[in-house]
């Protein structure tokens, strides 16, 4: 089965990589290649070796690797980077003059002097189309300008860093990952932006490093105000050391010390005993609440039945004329229908009017024809 060979190349020191059909050159670490680009030609340094992959594998768009740089090559190279200098100084003669809200950062030739790249930032949107054409009359060549950002800045100018070394973007930092002030606390530095902040002006990118060796530090100390118990009785933290796993405490008797993780043998797993009495103490306390709170039930049950028996003998008996009274009600009204409907004069109403119930009939007609007649 055929396989394709892909080789890593850089155009930048820390650039980003990209991936090229190695075709039949045998290439190694740190080579310079001449390849193909959509930009046109462009002179490039091995940063892996080659590699065989399936055709199904290789990403889209794939160029191919030209040849291996020359002598020829590489005093272009050369006399591109003294050009670009020129051109940069005369491009920021121009912005000076015009006024323009933008800083210049650097500008670059492509390898075959086709076009000039300048790279500038600036807070907004800049209109440089005047710019671009006095460029272009100058140069005698095709001319684009392209906004960066603040660390994309850093990255191309260059320069030492807080800890005295080359920026982490100029050396060997390719992509630039989010970097937030937890991971300045998790290592218990200073917010001061001046301190945690590099050259960008954002925070460095260093905190981020080893933010994860800090948190699994960290899960085998106790936390700060936490009660340990030593063998001298019991402690406070007050500061930790996550790196040398220490910790400072403080003694009942007012004193500090410094105190390794080993020498607690997982006591500070273990409560204090001040807690410890507090916890044999709570048993004692459920059980009184528990008597003080049936107490109260039972004096509230008593309180319900006073008042209820208290009700019953407030309500007063129904006097015996009252009863006798109630009693002959319904016997009297019987007694009224009974006598209404006896009376020769007042009729059931059934009887009079017998055909509210009743529905009339229509009567039936006979369509057969009268016979004359005959008696005449």
């Amino acid at each position: 089965m055929e396989t394709l060979r892909l080789v890593s190349i850089s155009f930048h020191t820390a650039g980003k990589i990209f991936d090229f059909d190695a075709r039949g050159f045998e290439l190694k670490k740190g080579d310079m290649v001449v390849v193909e680009t959509e930009r046109g030609r462009a002179l490039g340094t091995v940063v892996r070796e080659v590699r065989e992959i399936p055709p199904e594998e290789a990403p889209p768009k794939l160029k191919a690797v030209q040849r291996l740089a020359n002598e020829a090559d590489m005093e272009m190279a050369d006399s591109n980077s003294q050009r670009e200098n020129d051109a940069l100084k005369f491009c920021q003669k121009r912005v000076q003059e015009r006024n323009m809200e933008m800083k210049l950062v650097r500008a670059e030739y492509l390898f075959d002097g086709s076009k000039i790249i300048f790279y500038f930032t600036a807070d907004g949107r800049v209109d440089f189309r005047e710019l671009v054409r006095d460029l272009a009359q100058h140069f005698r060549t095709r001319i684009e300008m392209r906004q960066i950002g603040v660390r994309d800045e850093a990255k191309l100018v260059g320069g030492l860093g807080v800890c005295g070394r080359e920026l982490c973007c100029c050396s060997h930092l390719r992509n630039f990952a989010p970097v937030s002030v937890k991971m300045a606390k998790a290592q218990g530095l200073a917010l001061n932006p001046a301190k945690i902040s590099g050259q960008c002006g954002r925070l460095l990118c260093c905190l981020a490093y080893e933010y994860e060796t800090y948190n699994e530090l960290r899960k085998n100390l106790p936390k700060c105000g936490k009660k340990i118990q030593l063998e001298s009785g019991t402690a406070e933290v007050i500061a930790l050391d996550v790196l040398a796993q220490k910790m400072t405490v403080c003694c009942s008797n007012g004193e500090r010390c410094q105190v390794h993780v080993d020498e607690l043998k997982k006591g500070f797993d273990k409560p204090a005993p001040d807690k410890a009495k507090s916890d044999e103490k709570k048993p004692e306390k459920r059980q009184q609440t528990e008597r003080a709170k049936s107490s109260e039930d039972g004096a509230q049950k008593d309180e319900r039945h006073k008042s209820r028996r208290s009700n019953n003998r407030n309500r007063r008996p129904k006097k015996p004329q009252q009863q006798e009274k109630s009693e002959q009600k319904p016997a009297q009204k019987q007694q009224d229908k009974q006598s209404a409907e006896q009376a020769p004069g007042n009729k059931p109403e059934q009887e009079k009017n017998p055909n509210r119930r009743r529905r009339r009939r229509p009567r039936r007609r006979n369509n057969k024809p009268k016979q004359p007649d005959t008696t005449s």
